[in-house]
């Protein structure tokens, strides 16, 4: 038997390849594995072609698995575009219809023809070649058909039964004809018993929007994007559940103006978008920065520049959010590394907007963003609701003849007292112009110096107070490499990590969480320590490698490990570009 699997389905997009992956993920978490999962999909519609690959696993698992043991195909394309991935005694379930081949040069693999779009169309309509397709998966498994019952009753129950029964009945024949053509049980193919722990199966996306709904959030305008708009579809759904709403804005600069409008009044706000967006709200960023607006902005990276890669894997927007708006302002950037993550950091997030009255943008990928996975139920003990120097409900003091309340008062911890509108004797000026400590416009020079200061310094200790800014795995001392990633990367390098260190190479991982202000003194002594740092980006230009030389020093000892091609790191691939760099010398093998 074996501990882990992985399962791709592939096809032509708009055919129903992530409602077949959704049936089959679903079906082995509620059995109590733990899933993790990738989707490639086209930036249309409809057509083109699309896949979604399923490690399963008795132990947690954040990567993507290297290889591949079956492959469900739904065209020939599927074959040519995956079938490399098989390792040796793969299998392919092929749909018949399209008479399958093999491509030259593969491993030897077994091709399973059946003919999934006649049985679901002798049952009543070819849609249901994914559930003959889930049949065909479940025979070579060893699963029994009736696993999938109360995901078919929860997805059609209300159609009624008869849909329910012809959906059944098309995972039967499915099963039916491939344990027929197998003999029954491949035991290179039966998993061991899961635990039966019931867990939470999501994406990034829906943490982020039940975090937000946790902290609190009861407003979010923003303007749909891949590979940010289930956040967005998420919180449609809940928000009105708890007296909020969500506002399709005409475009991302009102989406994020209404959110600096919706956070002025007192009600925490968020947007969220992805890089051409966040290209958009860089002013009105500024602004937020300007008038101490607290605002929290998701940004789910994909392929850029321009529109680039809608669809695809990419972590190029760093720069961008440190430096994107004109002028200096002060700004949080945050980068959480796992699902779980997404749901703590997102409220972590709007507590420090609040309390340091600046914006914070939360940063993932698209793989953390849309990739579903297993999860253990969060703590809700955990939450905390911090808002910092509202002043909403409280009695200020009464103001002279005539005058304002001091929004943007100097203090020695750089935040002010911060009213809401209309609140009595909180009178104040707002206005994206340098301002006096009532708002009031002012180019006084004495003036823009102290209030440049006491912005600039709201986040002097803020790395220090951040919840683990840096994730440190590793027990070596004096590691031969330190090697550095943020957002899904993190369990990709965790297990390449482990297979270098299988070879006798000392290897410590450091996660990075947050990018901006930068966490120096918490990263510099394992970069100090460590003989050569290998940081893994998915970006042409190595941004983060050239923050740690920025920051932290050392460049002789950083060298970046790229990947742009819009898909994402294998765990090989780390793996074997470290190893690489240790065979041809670019790096001393001192374990050796």
């Amino acid at each position: 038997m074996i501990n882990q699997l992985s399962w791709k389905v592939g096809g032509q997009q708009g055919e129903g390849i992530e409602s077949t992956g959704e049936i089959f993920s679903m079906a082995m978490s509620r059995l109590g594995y733990h899933l993790y999962s990738y989707r490639h999909f086209s930036s249309r519609i409809k057509g083109g072609h699309t896949n979604n690959k399923i490690r399963v696993s008795t132990k947690p698992r954040r990567a993507v698995s290297d290889d591949l043991d079956i492959l469900v195909a739904f065209d020939q394309e599927t074959i040519d575009f995956n079938a490399h991935e098989l390792r040796e005694g793969g299998i392919i379930i092929a749909d018949a219809k399209f008479n399958p081949t093999l491509p030259e040069g593969l491993k030897p693999v077994r091709m399973i023809t059946v003919p999934l779009t006649q049985i679901a169309e002798e049952l009543g309509t070819s849609l249901m070649k994914n559930m003959v397709s889930i049949g065909a998966s479940s025979a070579i498994l060893g699963l029994p058909v009736e696993s999938f019952r109360n995901i078919v009753e929860d997805m059609f129950l209300r159609k009624g039964e008869k849909v329910v029964e012809k959906n059944m009945d098309a995972i039967r024949k499915g099963f039916d004809f491939v344990n027929e053509i197998t003999g029954g049980i491949l035991p290179d193919f039966q998993l061991e018993a899961a635990d039966g722990q019931k867990r939470l199966f999501m994406i990034g996306n829906d943490a982020i929007g039940l975090g937000a709904v946790a902290a609190g959030c009861r407003f979010m305008p923003a303007y749909p994007i891949t590979p940010a708009s289930e956040i967005m579809e998420y919180l449609i759904k809940k928000l009105p559940k708890f007296g909020g709403t969500v506002i399709q804005t005409e475009d991302e600069i009102a989406a994020i103006t209404m959110a600096i409008g919706g956070n002025y009044g007192g009600v925490r706000t968020m947007t969220a978008s992805a890089g051409p967006g966040l290209s958009l709200m860089m002013e009105a960023i500024g602004l937020a920065g300007m008038t101490e607006t607290p605002v929290v902005i998701v940004d789910t990276q994909r392929g850029g520049p321009s529109t680039g890669l809608p669809t695809k894997q990419e972590q190029s927007d760093i720069n961008a959010m440190i430096w994107g708006t004109h002028g200096e302002i002060p700004k949080v950037v945050m980068c959480p590394s796992t699902v779980e993550e997404c749901f703590y950091d997102t409220i972590e997030a709007f507590n420090i907007a609040e309390e340091y009255q600046v914006p914070v943008i939360l940063v993932t990928d698209l793989s953390l963003s849309l990739g579903k996975q297993t999860v253990e139920p969060f703590d809700y003990n955990r939450i905390q609701i911090r808002r910092g120097k509202l002043l909403t409900g409280q009695e200020l003091p009464e103001l002279e003849a005539n005058g304002q309340f001091k929004r943007y008062e100097v203090t020695e911890d750089g935040v002010s007292p911060r009213p809401i509108p209309g609140q009595k004797f909180g009178l104040h000026h707002v206005t994206g112009v340098e301002h006096a400590e009532n708002g009031r416009p002012s180019e006084s020079a004495e003036n823009r110096k102290a209030q440049m200061d006491k912005r600039l310094r709201k986040l002097n200790k803020l790395a220090e107070t951040f919840p683990n800014p840096v994730l440190f795995d590793g027990n070596h001392e004096d590691a031969d490499v330190l090697v550095v990633g943020i957002n899904s990367l993190g369990g990709t390098i965790e297990e390449a990590k482990g297979r270098l260190e299988q070879e006798g190479l000392k290897v410590n991982h450091a996660q990075i969480r947050l990018v901006h202000p930068f966490p120096t003194d918490v990263l510099k002594p394992y970069v100090d320590k460590a003989k050569h740092v290998v940081v893994v980006e998915n970006n042409a230009t190595g941004q983060i490698a050239d923050l740690i030389k920025l920051n932290v020093g050392s460049a002789e000892k950083v060298k970046s490990v790229l990947k742009y091609d819009g898909n994402p790191f294998l765990p090989s691939d780390i793996y074997n570009e470290i190893k690489g760099l240790v065979k041809h010398g670019d790096y001393e093998r001192v374990s050796q």
